[in-house]
């Protein structure tokens, strides 16, 4: 599950490691998940979620009732995009022009000066799948989602700007296959 959206997202300002609070609309995100995932039998199930207040956030709102305890785990967090966090997209000085949909920027996060990059981010990614030791229900974040479905889908790393995003969206992944839940599905 991806966070809901936040105050930054609504802005178009890059979060990175840095943080802002869920929107009304992120938090009613988050009430959708929760009911998606109502539907789901989860016995056996455990939560994981980033330690960054939004995940957080959107964690508390989603799993209510449906987990005693939501574990946090910093392998989870977002990429970090070192100078750019904090800034609005149309304050970075690019090569190209960008529009504001995060789509359109996936590698900006791979080129952050002083960030992580998506080499580092796999890695890490990585070893938190290869510790996984059941079904997980992980609360992340966009570009951190994006690089654990490309692991568990045993796609290259390349292939992260095909996968979909979204804001209060839940993927379920299971022995290969990928499926977005949605209400009615």
């Amino acid at each position: 599950m991806r966070h809901g959206q936040t105050e930054w997202n609504a802005q178009h300002r890059i979060q990175g490691s840095l943080d802002s609070p869920l929107t009304e609309l992120g938090r009613a995100q988050a009430r959708t998940q929760r009911k998606l995932l109502q539907d789901c039998d989860l016995e056996g199930y455990r939560a994981l979620c980033s330690p960054q207040g939004r995940a957080f956030q959107t964690a508390a709102i989603a799993l209510e009732g449906l987990f005693t305890h939501i574990e946090t785990d910093a392998r989870l967090a977002e990429i970090g995009v070192g100078a750019w966090e904090g800034l609005q997209r149309t304050e970075l000085t690019l090569d190209r022009v960008v529009d504001e949909s995060e789509e359109s920027a996936l590698d900006l996060y791979d080129r952050a000066p002083g960030g992580e990059g998506f080499v580092a981010l796999r890695a890490r990614c990585a070893s938190f799948m290869n510790s996984l030791s059941g079904p997980t229900v992980l609360v992340t974040h966009g570009i951190t989602s994006r690089m654990l479905r490309v692991i568990a889908l045993n796609m290259d790393i390349r292939e992260i700007g095909a996968l979909p995003g979204g804001q209060g969206v839940i993927y379920h992944l299971n022995r290969g296959t990928m499926q977005r839940l949605s209400m009615g599905a």
